[in-house]
């Protein structure tokens, strides 16, 4: 009791005192930190909520859902360092030598680093210039699929079967952004080469007007079937090519829609969708007395010529 008596003796309180002094400020240091993370991302968060509600268009709005995560990264990255250094500073520990340090290692470690800081570079003008965010489709980096998160050192894909590629912002030599204001359902049908092309062009044009006019897909489409033409001759068919001008993201449900549909009219006119095959000539003799001889390969549900 004495040893616990003696603790609270005024020349044991002054002891303690400066240690006691060092810790309550570093308490309120953390707690002012604390407070001021949770305060910059309520901001944050309640700015792009405000604005995401006032955007033009959904485009713009995940515009904002994006810079909203990125900001309030920034914000717990640079008050948690200002932080760290006033705690520093409390125990008597001189920033400036420290600082002067990370400057020569900072110049040694700079050459292994150098991938690091192209990532934040390039995810910065990737951001500022609004190439990319949350939502979209891309290809990037050699992969493709939508975009699940946009950071300042790599954007998350996940791609059709699910599958997840963190791409580094550094590889982003070329982005292809298939998600902005409008998208173009581009689709190439094969007819046999004995079939009128004016028709088979005629009933896909039906086609493409019939799914602008139906309640499902109408809202999608917004204008009308671009009949493009013969694109190619091809082996075994005569490639035509149309294109339909659609919503973001409605490229490939339209398109497999369209086929679905043309399947069906094809049919009923009677327009045939050509199958491979190939004709082989053997040649005849000089006076012409011998028939040339011919093999016609054909394909499931067809008998050879």
């Amino acid at each position: 009791m004495e040893t616990i008596r003696d603790l609270f003796e005024p020349a044991a309180l002054s002891a303690w005192m400066p240690a006691l002094s060092v810790g309550g400020r570093v308490l309120l240091i953390l707690l002012v930190a604390w407070g001021l993370i949770w305060l910059s991302h309520r901001l944050i968060r309640t700015f792009r909520m405000y604005v995401s509600a006032r955007a033009a268009s959904p485009d713009r709005a995940r515009r904002f859902a994006t810079l909203g995560r990125v900001f309030r990264y920034i914000a717990s990255v640079v008050i948690t360092l200002v932080a760290g250094m006033l705690i520093l500073s409390e125990f008597g520990i001189s920033i400036a030598p420290i600082l002067g340090a990370a400057g020569v290692v900072g110049v040694a470690v700079g050459f292994g680093t150098q991938s690091l800081i192209k990532d934040y570079f390039t995810g910065f003008f990737l951001l500022l210039e609004d190439q990319v965010h949350q939502g979209d489709v891309i290809e990037a980096g050699g992969k493709g699929g939508l975009v699940e998160e946009v950071t300042l050192r790599y954007i998350r894909l996940r791609d059709y079967e699910g599958n997840v590629h963190f791409v580094p912002n550094g590889l982003v030599t070329t982005l292809t952004n298939k998600s902005r204001e409008f998208a173009q359902s581009l689709i190439d049908v094969g007819v046999a080469y004995r079939e009128d092309v004016d028709e088979a062009l005629e009933v896909m044009r039906q086609v493409g007007q019939e799914m602008r006019a139906s309640e499902s897909f109408g809202p999608r489409i917004l204008d009308d079937i671009e009949i493009v033409g013969v694109e190619n001759w091809a082996d075994s068919a005569v490639t035509l090519r149309c294109r339909i001008k659609v919503l973001p993201l409605e490229q490939w449900n339209v398109r497999r829609e369209y086929l679905r549909r043309l399947k069906r009219a094809f049919d009923a006119a009677g327009i045939e969708i050509p199958y491979p095959h190939l004709t082989l000539y053997a040649g005849q003799a000089k006076d012409g007395g011998a028939p040339p001889f011919r093999l016609v390969t054909s394909g499931p549900g067809q008998r050879p010529a």
